[in-house]
């Protein structure tokens, strides 16, 4: 499957899902560690965060009421009228091609969306983040792995969409790939009693 076929599934799945992701519970670990990584924006005199992957805007949300001048990106129309709805900035893009000028963000917020991008485009992804990040920027990047690493598409019964893919990446693989692009301040991960697990880090570019 190619790149536009991937995106295209990716759209149509999370358009289908919109609503059910506006309602649905974030898991503690991910709210406490936003918690904390609001903070030290603060602490740190950061102003611009950019969210890509926004979703609905629940993350976005958060980060705007802590007084922070927000902007996401989604690959979904429907994901960003939602955060337009919520008075979000937002826009269409793919972290592939991010439409803003080099440094133009303080900060930058990442999680379950590096994960729909295969690996031969992960490098071009986190590039063009890191383009659009002022340097000595923080990066917050959340990412489902496990032990061995793999690409698959999965097919979920959900009913919202077509399969969505997934670059299921292991600790040590995705800590080697952090590291080309600067220091991996903090990393953690929990279980959320799945088989997988999630993966936290904050990267200092």
């Amino acid at each position: 499957m190619n790149r536009a076929a991937r995106e295209r599934d990716l759209v149509a799945y999370y358009t289908g899902e919109l609503h059910a992701r506006v309602d649905r519970e974030l898991a503690e670990p991910r709210v406490s560690r936003r918690t904390a990584y609001l903070d030290q924006l603060q602490g740190e005199g950061r102003r611009t965060v950019l969210e890509i992957g926004c979703g609905p805007g629940r993350d976005g949300e958060a980060i705007a009421a802590a007084g922070l001048d927000y902007t996401g990106v989604d690959l979904s129309p429907a994901s960003v009228e939602a955060c337009r709805a919520s008075g979000l900035r937002a826009e269409v893009a793919s972290v592939l091609e991010l439409p803003f000028e080099d440094s133009t963000f303080d900060a930058g917020w990442t999680m379950s969306t590096l994960l729909h991008v295969a690996d031969e485009d992960l490098d071009q992804a986190l590039q063009e983040i890191v383009r659009v990040l002022r340097p000595g920027a923080p990066l917050a990047i959340g990412l489902w792995g496990d032990a061995n690493g793999s690409e698959q598409t999965w097919e979920d019964g959900t009913g919202y969409g077509p399969a969505r893919f997934f670059s299921i990446r292991s600790d040590d693989g995705l800590r080697s790939v952090l590291a080309r692009y600067g220091e991996v301040e903090q990393w953690a991960t929990w279980d959320n009693d799945r088989a997988m697990h999630y993966q936290w880090a904050v990267l200092r570019l």
